[in-house]
């Protein structure tokens, strides 16, 4: 099969992994998404994964609930980890050799991130699981997931949202909001269109990094991106 990128990262919400319940790890969930990605991984794409923890706890909430910024956000790095050993386990039930590193040592449970073993895992056809973080406070996963795609060359990063790609507003709430197929990461910053957090645009930007943002839940939409097809929004 022909792919325009040959080596991605793919961005996970958290909230995805919930589903309908809005909260905790929905397996029928995890399960579709799992057949999404086992059907991409099986191209010979050369495919890394990185997923957020706002299903269990996200820091910057918490800690506009009155908790200890820093302590907040190493609970949401640990909830990213929880998340991707639930991705580990589903998708290596489906076959796929898969690989957990973490930002914050747990050998018990994953492997310590380290560039060139991960370049390693994915050289070997493994699937690798990017989780906790940066592994420092202050720091989003989608930030995380630029620094991860960057070390790893892929050619794109792909967002997996609950929305079709980037719109003028929040789709949800306003109805005038207009779909935009192409921007620029210098406009996204300038707009403030909220695709991803200002560090995260400035790293892609710097590194001329591509950004696919598409609906998680449209079938075939990551394969589609992959093979350079008109999906989602391409921020570039």
């Amino acid at each position: 099969m022909s792919l325009k990128y040959e080596r991605a990262l793919v961005k996970i919400s958290g909230e995805s992994l919930a589903g309908e319940r809005g909260f905790g790890i929905d397996p029928p969930v995890i399960e579709k998404l799992t057949i999404e990605i086992k059907e991409v991984f099986e191209t010979g794409v050369k495919l890394g994964l990185v997923v957020g923890g706002g299903n269990i706890v996200r820091g910057t909430v918490a800690s506009r609930r009155g908790m200890d910024r820093v302590t907040a956000d190493y609970m949401g790095m640990l909830s990213t980890v929880i998340n991707a050993l639930a991705l580990q386990d589903m998708l290596e039930q489906h076959g796929v050799s898969t690989r957990v590193m973490t930002a914050i040592r747990m050998e018990q449970l994953a492997e310590p991130y380290i560039r060139r073993r991960a370049l390693r895992h994915l050289e070997k056809g493994r699937l690798v699981i990017f989780a906790g973080g940066t592994g420092n406070p202050y720091f989003s996963t989608d930030t995380a997931a630029v620094l991860r795609a960057i070390e790893m060359d892929a050619n794109v990063i792909l967002k997996a949202t609950k929305v079709d790609g980037v719109y003028t507003a929040d789709p949800e709430s306003d109805p005038d909001a207009e779909f935009i197929e192409r921007i620029s990461y210098l406009e996204v910053m300038t707009r403030e269109l909220g695709v991803m957090d200002a560090a995260a645009i400035s790293l892609c930007k710097e590194n001329q990094l591509p950004m696919v943002v598409l609906n998680i839940k449209q079938r075939g939409a990551i394969l589609a991106a992959l093979k350079g097809e008109r999906i989602g929004t391409l921020v570039a």
